[in-house]
């Protein structure tokens, strides 16, 4: 890409207007329940979450005959349509050149260790056809003038199996399959946020009945909670990931998703301790990764103090300035923190640095304006005097030009347009970072067709805990469009969502109720804004990039002591329109702790440093190093490799966690279909497994 693409494309791929909502259906019937008069929807399936993965699942249900509604807290206003970097990477295995084979796309998903092995093959073999159907809907991903893919590299992938359609890929997957959702009339409620999951039967025999939500329009004086009540025989939840649980997050603002939730509900959830860090754009104003050509065109990056002085700090870790600048290139397709890259001078040394800066109180920033200046006594910046990996990238785009602003309008002008969408000029002043919360790896435990453990519920996306300790960037992508197929394949061949659900729920939804008023306490001490600073205060400082043993013990008693007394005295709610945000942040202290409580177990337990998190420990076996000397400080403890075979599983019974560990699910790749043998499987639904959710239903 360069100068020469014409402004109105660069346009169109930068402002994606999203599509107008029908109309809503009106509600089947109402529930009378503890003097609440509650409207109620039934259908045969329900997607919680608007997301890419979510309407996938949905479509594909639509598709396949299931009678499918979807609820979203706010439509197009989630992670994959406003969330993203230079050019957001979908994860593929296809392409004309660069030979690839499944099985070795799935081995670079999972090399990351704590991931199941079926689940890394599905995710590869499954990523031509999302591709695809993706492509048949209109999204554009770019083509050479023979049909095949462009490529390029991004983190934890070494061939190169990403591509992309600029920096609003996910907004332009979320735009095509909200037109095709719409196309087929999918009945959608937004401003709805699913608050309870009621089942009915219990034990291993509990199944799904419905969700209950809070929305304002619903709001009436037989209905002063704004409660709606959605009754289904399946639900898929895909409300993302707990964006709103880091004070330093790129997330966009409302995220919560539904970790609490899912515990409070009895499901399972697994790596929980697993997320990504890395720089981005502070969500106070436009929340974005810095990675790709933000970083490849080697910006001047420094910080300002309180009384205005700047700092060349990245000087003070690397020994060289040709070193200093090829890792901060790096940060382009080494973007997340990891904690090995801190040792022998590698990249994280640059998130480090960065955090520490923020921790001094120090703003830091990128110039692009302005070359990287040396590290004293060294030479000045040049662009031949690079590591051979960085000059053979940089020569290869023909990025040879003075300035870095220069060099980012010829690899990406898309990268510069955004910025300047949201009222920030790069070409003219310098943009303000951080090191941010970006992803959670784990999530809701499912199988390998999505199901959870209650019969008839299912997670995809960031919503579901299908990752390990890393993987490759964009794969998150391209496992939410696999897995939300795989979902409406097995909920349609369940043959449950075919017509709505018409079961009875007073006594569930009069639980719930009550659950929700020992909730809202008037005279409480415990207001909603102290719980989320407080949240967001103890998981930024002690479960961030750098931990300890002992920080992380302490966070976990005060997250348990915390969420004692939300249930001991409620929350503090002077309105009606408080009770849906009192409750996502009553259930976000929950995850929050389970969070803390699996991480404590980990560490406790001789779990050493990996993907999200260095833990720190003054007898870890490695030491960082900096120009100035070792950095002490940092000394951590490195990743055991029995970690790597294992996934940690959390558990809520209401009253405490329940830890335990899973060996990862094997793949055996020498094993070989047989047409003639397996066939018969697939036109009788035996690989569906339904045998599964009858058990458990009955």
């Amino acid at each position: 890409m360069s100068l020469s693409v014409p402004q109105h494309i660069l346009d169109a791929l930068t402002d994606v207007a999203m599509p107008r909502l029908g109309v809503e259906p009106e509600p089947t019937d109402s529930l009378s329940v503890a003097e609440f008069d509650i409207p109620v929807t039934r259908c045969g399936s329900l997607v919680i979450g608007s997301g890419a993965a979510g309407l996938r699942a949905a479509v594909e249900m639509k598709r396949r005959g299931v009678d499918v509604a979807i609820i979203s807290q706010s439509a197009w206003g989630g992670t994959s349509a406003c969330s993203g970097s230079d050019k957001q990477t979908l994860h593929t295995a296809n392409t004309k050149d660069q030979g690839d084979n499944y099985q070795a796309m799935a081995a670079a998903i999972r090399a990351g260790g704590a991931m199941d092995e079926d689940t890394a093959y599905i995710e590869a073999v499954g990523s031509i056809r999302a591709m695809a159907s993706l492509q048949y809907l209109g999204l554009p991903l770019p083509q050479d003038d023979l049909g095949g893919t462009l490529r390029y590299q991004t983190d934890h992938d070494e061939v190169g199996r990403a591509t992309s359609c600029g920096p609003r890929t996910s907004r332009l997957m979320v735009k095509v399959l909200a037109e095709e959702a719409l196309r087929l009339n999918i009945p959608f409620y937004n401003h709805s946020t699913a608050v309870k999951v009621l089942t009915e039967g219990q034990g291993a025999h509990t199944r799904i009945l419905g969700v209950l939500a809070v929305r304002s329009r619903t709001g009436s004086d037989k209905n002063p909670y704004g409660l709606a009540l959605y009754l289904c025989n399946a639900l898929v939840i895909a409300a993302g990931g707990p964006g709103e649980m880091y004070r330093d997050s790129v997330f966009p603002n409302g995220c919560f998703g539904t970790l609490g939730l899912a515990l409070e509900t009895g499901l399972e959830l697994v790596n929980i301790t697993e997320s990504q860090f890395g720089i981005g754009t502070r969500r106070e104003g436009f929340p974005w990764n810095l990675s790709g050509t933000y970083v490849q065109v080697i910006p001047h990056v420094y910080s300002l103090d309180a009384d205005g002085r700047e700092h060349h700090f990245l000087a003070d870790y690397y020994r060289s300035t040709q070193e200093m600048a090829s890792n901060v290139f790096r940060k382009g397709y080494q973007w997340p923190f990891h904690a090995s890259r801190m040792l022998d001078f590698r990249s994280s040394l640059v998130d480090v640095a960065i955090y520490r800066e923020n921790q001094k109180g120090r703003r830091v920033f990128l110039d692009f304006n302005r070359n990287i200046l040396p590290v004293p006594g060294d030479l000045e910046f040049d662009l031949s005097r690079l590591d051979q990996d960085v000059r053979t990238y940089l020569n290869g785009t023909g990025a040879d030009q003075d300035l870095p602003i220069d060099r980012l309008r010829h690899m990406n002008p898309l990268a510069i347009e955004l910025y300047k969408r949201y009222k920030v000029d790069i070409t003219s002043d310098p943009l303000e970072f951080a090191v941010n919360n970006q992803h959670m790896n784990g999530g809701i435990a499912v199988d390998t067709w999505g199901r959870t453990n209650i019969a008839g519920i299912y997670a995809v996306g960031e919503a579901a805990g299908t990752h390990g300790a890393t993987r490759p960037g964009g794969s998150a992508l391209n496992a939410g469009q696999v897995f939300g197929t795989r979902v409406a394949e097995h909920v349609a061949a369940s043959n449950t969502a075919i017509t709505p659900c018409d079961r009875p729920a007073s006594t569930q939804a009069l639980a719930a109720v009550k659950d929700i008023k020992s909730l809202l306490n008037a005279d409480s001490a415990l207001a909603i804004i102290d719980v989320r600073d407080e949240v967001q205060a103890r998981m930024s400082d002690h479960a961030g990039i750098l931990c300890s043993a002992e920080d992380v013990s302490k966070a976990h008693q005060d997250a348990e002591r915390l969420t004692n007394e939300i249930k001991r005295q409620g929350l503090s709610v002077s309105r009606p329109a408080e009770v849906g945000h009192a409750l996502q942040w009553q259930q976000m202290a929950l995850a929050s702790r389970a969070v803390l409580c699996a991480l404590d177990h980990y560490i406790s337990h001789g779990g050493g440093s990996r993907g999200a998190r260095a833990i720190c420990d003054p007898d870890g076996a490695s030491l960082p190093e900096a120009r100035t000397g070792p950095l002490s400080d940092l000394r951590f403890r490195p990743e055991r490799e029995e970690d790597m075979h294992s996934q940690i599983l959390v558990g809520f019974d209401g009253e405490k966690f329940a830890i335990t560990t899973r060996a990862n699910r094997v793949f055996d790749p020498n094993a070989k279909s047989v047409f003639e043998r397996d066939w018969p499987a697939w036109l009788t639904g035996e690989i569906f497994d339904l045998h599964k959710d009858d058990d458990q239903a009955r």
